[in-house]
């Protein structure tokens, strides 16, 4: 690693400092976007090169996010969507996962698989489950790791287990309609038991959520910057923490 700009090193103790007098985000997510384009614009080989960058940076984020007390932290690896690219470029991303969930589960975090399961590769959905029953127990910050996630179809899947849930307990259609209340829904989320995120940050410049969370965001404040992912740093991180510290949640009161 080469020297670090005096300037940058400044400017990150500020933003450091000013944190001070702000409330910090429980639970923090993120749409980690840009890993391609960063890959295209950087002049490597290769989408996986990007790809990969993108894995080494999750290590980055989770530092900083211990270092301020972030309690959970949801990370978007894979959309259903993104089952459907190409083969060529599906099977190493695929692999990158597993290696990243890997050294998770390695280092000690508390990984929380998030998504469709069913719908991954059997090496992939069996090294998150195995990462999850390892570290169940860990403390510090819970790690979601959403893998073959979608917004929409989590809700179904929440919907679908309340149902069987209720069936098992001999609730009739009716009366469920009777009683069905939101928390009910929410006891049944891929989240359950956690803080709604606080935050959502989103990088490379879009400025949606694509069905990220869409139950649980429904309170959070988002952040959109520009940079690619990879090449997203520490002090964006802060500002980050800056902006959401700055903004007054009413709550709608």
């Amino acid at each position: 690693m080469g020297l670090r700009n005096p300037l940058y090193w400044l400017y990150e103790r500020r933003l450091e400092r000013s944190l001070g007098s702000f409330e910090i985000p429980r639970h923090v997510g993120v749409i980690l976007d840009g890993n391609r384009r960063w890959a295209r614009i950087s002049g490597l080989s290769s989408v996986e090169a990007g790809h990969q960058a993108g894995a080494e940076k999750i290590f980055d984020l989770l530092g900083w996010c211990d270092e301020v007390g972030v309690q959970v932290v949801t990370l978007w690896l894979l959309s259903t969507d993104n089952l459907t690219r190409k083969r060529e470029e599906l099977e190493p991303l695929l692999k990158i996962i597993e290696d990243t969930v890997t050294r998770l589960r390695r280092e000690g975090w508390n990984v929380n698989p998030m998504g469709a399961l069913d719908l991954l590769p059997d090496s992939t959905a069996r090294v998150v489950k195995e990462a999850q029953a390892a570290t169940s127990g860990n403390s510090g910050p819970i790690v979601n790791v959403a893998v073959g996630y979608g917004g929409r179809r989590e809700i179904a899947d929440a919907v679908r287990s309340l149902l069987v849930a209720e069936a098992a307990k001999g609730t009739g259609i009716e009366e469920l309609a009777e009683r069905l209340d939101l928390d009910h829904i929410a006891e049944h989320l891929y989240t359950r038991g956690q803080p709604d995120p606080d935050l959502l940050i989103r990088t490379s410049g879009e400025q949606r959520l694509s069905g990220f969370m869409l139950w649980q965001s429904a309170q959070a404040e988002f952040y959109f910057c520009e940079v690619f992912w990879p090449a997203f740093r520490k002090v964006d991180f802060l500002r980050a923490l800056r902006a959401y510290g700055a903004r007054n949640r009413r709550f709608g009161s």
